[in-house]
């Protein structure tokens, strides 16, 4: 019998999804608005990891979620160069 203030194997459930699932989805979702050329590499590389461990932990949904929206963010901002290329509005100024 377990006592006041003791642990027992019977508490809280332990969640097991998958850690790297969570962080390429959040990747994938900030990257579609901000930096996407840094934050869509992570969530591909977050993902597929993630991906590769879903027979351990759950998360393979999150896990091609997260390289669908790392694909989405690369695509994104191939888009943005372009149209930021053909308006003559892409310019590198270095200072000086």
């Amino acid at each position: 019998m377990a006592g006041f203030g003791t642990s027992s194997a019977h508490g809280q459930p332990q969640s097991r999804t998958n850690g790297l699932a969570i962080a390429g989805l959040v990747c994938g979702i900030v990257g579609v608005l901000f930096f996407n050329i840094i934050l869509g590499p992570l969530a591909i590389i977050f993902g597929a990891v993630a991906l590769r461990q879903s027979s351990v932990k759950n998360g393979a949904g999150m896990a091609k979620a997260a390289i669908a929206l790392g694909i989405v963010d690369l695509v994104v901002f191939g888009i943005l160069l372009a149209v930021a290329a053909s308006t003559g509005g892409f310019t590198w100024y270095v200072g000086g």
